[in-house]
């Protein structure tokens, strides 16, 4: 028998978390699987949960969450042998998306139950760690609103991005990258390992997680008043053919800038020291997926 460990924020609900526990009594094939169901306590207890349950032999530790739940579980198992399983329940659920796991939980379950693997990459951000994507510029400023927003959900996130378009300047980056150094002026670049932010939002949408590679896109300075347009082409999976955006790949890239303050990761944002070295960790992290 294969043992999954079921790793619960309870800030989610008692609703939910009943939800949850119903479907895995009814839906998990438990001829294959035991279980147990463990809850956070505090920031970052996914992680020692998950590198508690590789040490014990766990066959895979399920995030019940959003990227951010995903992303602290990953770095629990990185060098192990334990697989990482989503059960989508963050707001913008981006990297599950990106797998094309169901957000249904039942459905989601039965990805588990079918229990195909592929070797995932992983991104790092200096000494951060990243299963989706990083960046810097204005998509730093939307995560940091966030985390503060009382209120969840894609409304939420769209009132945020309308709010701090039009205030929000560009700045001009030091970029280096395969062999190469130049300078952009650029409202967001986005370090991708995975497809989107989240809410089918596609910043990256010819992003490989297998390829070894990251894709770096560069959003750059454009008239706000064409922001509608970027966000319908982002919906419909396009953006890269817009003129105000530029796309390469790398193993890993430098960005800079002395007025660099913070930089995020999966949706966190994180103090900086005006330069970011980001870099691919390839086949690190085993997963669950359709």
């Amino acid at each position: 028998m294969k043992h999954l460990v079921f790793v619960v924020n309870p800030r989610s609900g008692i609703d939910r978390q009943k939800a949850i526990q119903q479907a895995i009594a009814d839906t998990l094939d438990h001829s294959q699987y035991t279980y147990a169901i463990q809850h956070t306590a505090y920031a970052r207890h996914g992680t020692e949960i998950a590198k508690q349950a590789a040490e014990m032999g766990a066959y895979a530790v399920v995030a019940v969450g959003g990227d951010g739940s995903v992303n602290d579980i990953a770095k629990g198992l990185l060098g192990t042998n334990t697989a990482i399983a989503i059960i989508p329940k963050g707001s913008g659920n981006g990297m599950a998306r990106s797998l094309s796991i169901p957000l249904n939980e039942r459905k989601a379950l039965q990805v588990i139950n079918i229990g195909n693997t592929v070797m995932m990459d992983v991104g790092h951000a200096n000494d951060k760690t990243f299963i989706s994507n990083a960046g810097v510029g204005f998509d730093t400023v939307i995560s940091e609103a966030f985390a503060l927003s009382k209120t969840r959900g894609f409304k939420a996130y769209s009132w945020l991005v309308a709010k701090h378009l039009w205030k929000y300047k560009s700045l001009n980056w030091n970029i280096t990258a395969n062999g190469k150094e130049f300078t952009e002026k650029a409202f967001m670049i986005t370090v991708a390992n995975g497809q989107q932010f989240g809410y089918n939002f596609k910043i990256a949408p010819e992003a490989s997680w297998t390829d070894g590679l990251l894709d770096i896109v560069i959003v750059k300075d454009f008239p706000r008043l064409l922001g509608g347009i970027l966000l319908i082409r982002a919906m419909f999976g396009n953006i890269l053919k817009s003129p105000y955006v530029k796309h390469f790949r790398s193993e890993e890239v430098i960005i800079s800038n002395p007025e660099l303050k913070i930089f995020q990761t999966d949706g966190d944002a994180h103090f900086s020291e005006n330069k970011i070295h980001f870099r691919v960790e390839s086949a690190a992290l085993k997963v669950i997926v359709p």
